[in-house]
Parts: C-alpha cells; structure tokens; sequence
C-alpha cells in the first residue's frame, strides 16, 4: 500500500465480493440509515473521494469509498469481459451484502458514475438514491458508441485510442508521475490542452498524443498537493492502468447487452451536480435529463473542471449532505 494514500485515508478493509477481493474505506455510523457509496472514475481511486468521506464523518453519515475493480487495492482480473457493467455494478450488489445492507444512495464520478446510472436499471431493488458527480444519465446510444465516437473524433479520440490492446497502457504507464500530472490539473489548463489538441488532431479529445508531448515540468496549473498527487502515484506505479483501461474496452460489449434495459429511472430520488468547466463532461450533457428521470434535482458548481470533489469539495459536499438531509433525514 503507498504510505502517501495510509497517510490521507482511513484503515483499509477488504471484501470478497463478486469473484474479486475489494478494497474500502468506511466512515461513520455503521448500520444507521442508508449508507453512501461513492464510486470514482478514471484515472483515479477510492483516494479521490478524501474530502466527502471525512465530511461524511463529520456529518455522522456513513459512507462507504471502494477501489472499483481492476484499481488501487482491489483486484486486477485478466479477462476484458471481466469489467463488463454485469461485473461493476455486481459488485456493487456484492459490497451490500457483504456489509448487511438492503439498499445504499450511489453517488459516482466519470466512470463510476455510469456505473451509478446503471444501478437502478440493473439491480432496482438495491439502490435508495443516485447522485451523478460531473457524469449526467445517459440514454442508450442508437448505434455501438465506439464506432460512434470513431466516426465522430477519429481514431485518435482517447476512447478509441483505448481500445487498442496494449497501446495506451504502455503509454500511461512509462511515467505514472507525468500522466498523474497530465490528468490532474486545474480547468484552465485542461481546457487549453483540449483546444489545442482539436488544432493539431480533429479531436478535443486526443489525450494520448498530448500527453506524450506535454513538458512535466510545467507545474503552473496542478491540482494536487504533493502528498496527495503521491497517493495517485505510487499506487498506479504499483498497479498500471490496464485495469481502468479495461472499462472503456467494454462499451460496444455494455451496449450490445442493455437492450433490454428500463430506458428511464422512476421512483428513486435522484440528484445531478454538473461542473461548469469541465470539458470531458459538460453541463450540457445533463440537458433533457428531467423527462426520463422522473424524481431529479440539478446543480451547478461554478468554476469547477473535470476532478470537481477534489477541486471544489467544500460545494460538493454543501450540495450531497443538503441533499440527503433532506431525502433520507438521520
């Protein structure tokens, strides 16, 4: 484990869920009320959620961070199949029982928060909430969004890039300190590498080419602290990427299989928290959300990029605890 993440994170605890061993990190009142399970996105780990889980705490709320499959603690499977969304939100289900719960609020960021989405589609009677973190509810896409995505940003478009076996995971993974750096960065920044991307590929989204050419010694714009940036690295020099990679490899195999998927979510407090500048995921994304999520609220936290928990997380933890004070009152 990295001393820089034993430092910042509560004890680590271990679960055998779902064929794999999860790491988490618990706070609060175990057993009082539904608890919150924060699920994180790419390239990150339970470590990102720090600041909600201590305001959890201090809230009395329990509240539950994994290292989702294939990141961090938790293990590292070799089959691509194997991080299909049966798998991430079996376990999800697999993290209930093992903690003798009926129902949790998911809360989810970028990746983790697809798989929040999907968690009342695929497992209904699991789930008491959905907060979506940056990531709106996606409807399913009319053709494979990998040739969607390809047709619409070219080969180089990160997620297409990700496809390819191998290639991306080397790339990321030659100096796990650059692209830690490279990712986690304040808006500005990422918004000008996005643009300047589009100029020299087509796409706002060429993060592999940029990545290679960026200087890391440009620490004008980072995000983090030392010691929280170590937590980062450390763990993914330990661990690679290929695991988080594998998620994005399942996107044509996800849409193949969800076909017959509820298209909309009734009956489950939902509450959507866009950030203003992030141009991964746009507040605009979130647009028409109201008329296939029937019980919503949408906020906006202003000024904030892409890592929003970790760059505005005093807003972002106004908006959840408020939010749950008054859905699932203690």
């Amino acid at each position: 484990m990295s001393q820089a993440l034993e430092r910042q994170m509560p004890p680590v605890k271990h679960a055998q869920v779902n064929g794999i061993d999860m790491a988490y990190y618990e706070v609060g009142p175990r057993g009082e009320g539904a608890p919150i399970i924060f699920c994180h996105g790419f390239p990150e780990l339970a470590f990102s959620w720090r600041h909600q889980l201590k305001a959890c705490e201090a809230a009395g709320r329990w509240a539950i961070a994994p290292d989702q499959r294939g990141y961090g603690l938790t293990s590292r499977p070799e089959a691509i199949a194997d991080y299909d969304m049966e798998h991430l939100t079996g376990d999800m289900v697999g993290l209930l029982d093992h903690l003798g719960v009926e129902k949790a609020i998911f809360c989810g960021h970028d990746w983790g928060g697809i798989v929040v989405w999907q968690m009342p589609l695929m497992h209904p009677g699991r789930v008491a909430g959905v907060i979506g973190l940056n990531t709106p509810f996606l409807r399913r896409a009319p053709l494979d969004p990998i040739e969607g995505m390809r047709h619409a940003f070219g080969e180089d478009m990160y997620i297409v890039w990700f496809q390819k076996p191998g290639v991306a995971d080397a790339t990321l993974a030659k100096d796990a300190d650059k692209t830690m750096r490279f990712f986690m960065r304040k808006p500005a920044a990422i918004t000008a590498e996005a643009t300047a991307s589009a100029a020299a590929t087509g796409s706002t989204f060429a993060f592999g080419q940029a990545l290679e050419a960026w200087d890391k010694r440009d620490t004008a714009n980072q995000l983090l602290s030392p010691d929280e940036l170590a937590a980062f690295v450390e763990t993914f020099e330990a661990t690679g990427f290929t695991g988080g990679i594998n998620w994005y490899r399942n996107f044509s195999r996800n849409w193949e299989r969800s076909a017959n998927l509820p298209t909309r979510i009734d009956g489950i407090p939902c509450l959507m928290i866009m950030a203003e500048k992030d141009v991964v995921l746009s507040p605009a994304m979130a647009d028409g959300m109201e008329d296939v999520v029937a019980d919503l609220e949408k906020k906006l936290i202003k000024d904030s990029g892409h890592w929003t928990q970790q760059e505005k997380p005093q807003e972002v933890n106004h908006l959840i605890l408020d939010w749950m004070d008054r859905r699932f009152p203690k």
